[in-house]
């Protein structure tokens, strides 16, 4: 017997879905443009199968709680570790000037 994973939701009822375009965050048009950078031909840094295996490698109580793009810099940054392009102290130490800098919002806006 295969267990599911928690992201896997193939076949379960999910409920009623209304499609509806929205506005994307500007972290969320960064994160998106940092994927097609990132996994582009000139740089091949990161593939989609590695998103989605980092992606699917969260927890349940992570999963549940990220956002869709949430999960999309989870999986970018795991992937950089994993592939040794950063590593854990550069990441650490990035995310500790976003935060000194006001936080996530305020790097948004630099």
């Amino acid at each position: 017997m295969t267990m599911r994973s928690n992201h896997d939701m193939g076949g379960l009822a999910a409920g009623r879905l209304t499609p509806r375009e929205h506005e994307y965050e500007p972290w969320e048009k960064r994160v998106d443009a940092l994927m097609m950078l990132l996994s582009s031909k000139q740089r091949q840094l990161l593939t989609v199968d590695e998103l989605r295996r980092n992606i699917e490698a969260l927890g349940a109580d992570a999963y549940d709680r990220m956002t869709y793009y949430e999960r999309w810099m989870h999986a970018i940054g795991q992937t950089l570790i994993q592939r040794g392009v950063i590593n854990i102290d550069e990441l650490g130490r990035r995310m500790e000037e976003v935060r000194a800098a006001g936080g996530p919002d305020a790097a948004v806006n630099q």
